[in-house]
């Protein structure tokens, strides 16, 4: 099954990971990728929301975007991740949920 979805949507999957790629609509020649990840049901990089999945957004201005949501009174999580390819933060919604902000390099 997984095969027909590489196949027909363009979607690659390795070491747990699926990704995608596409191409910014204002700016064709910009492109962009998306990444499901796939976690193990024991996983805690969801805690302490006690959802099953994580909405990742990808950000322009991580530090900007932050800034705004505290002054709007959002709770944000003090934990920051740097990496290669982007910088993270994450929010909870109103319920607890956690959310991801990306901003990618």
């Amino acid at each position: 099954m997984y095969q027909w979805y590489e196949n027909h949507l363009g979607m690659t999957r390795e070491n747990g990971f699926v990704t995608f790629q596409w191409r910014d609509a204002a700016n064709p020649e910009q492109e962009g990728l998306t990444t499901w990840a796939i976690f193990k049901k024991d996983s805690n990089y969801f805690d302490p929301s006690r959802a099953g999945a994580m909405i990742n957004y990808r950000v322009d201005n991580l530090d900007e975007l932050l800034e705004a949501l505290r002054a709007a009174g959002v709770q944000i999580d003090p934990k920051r991740e740097e990496y290669d390819f982007g910088r993270f933060a994450w929010i909870f919604d109103p319920e607890g949920n956690k959310i991801e902000l990306w901003e990618p390099r």
